[in-house]
């Protein structure tokens, strides 16, 4: 079954999220596996990101070599994500 995940980061700013996702892509680990649907969203200073994923194991397996990226672009959570198994996905 699928999960939603919600990160809370304290700190994100477009810069550093842009930073991140630079890094990541050019690591060739862009889009993960697994991961189907990421989005950054909220206001300058406090984004925040879900991501919708094919399993826990998978979304674990690419958290381990995004915690690196993240402590050396000085992103920090503010506490564990928060995770849900979806029920339904709908798109257009």
């Amino acid at each position: 079954m699928s999960i939603l995940v919600r990160f809370t980061p304290s700190n994100l700013t477009a810069d550093r999220y842009d930073q991140v996702l630079s890094q990541v892509k050019g690591s060739g680990q862009w889009p993960p596996d697994g991961m189907d649907l990421h989005v950054c969203f909220g206001d300058e200073g406090n984004l925040r990101v879900s991501e919708i994923w094919d399993s826990q194991e998978q979304l674990e397996a690419f958290g381990e070599r995004l915690q690196p990226i993240l402590a050396e672009a000085g992103v920090e959570l503010s506490g564990e994500p928060e995770s849900f198994e979806v029920r339904n996905i709908e798109r257009r």
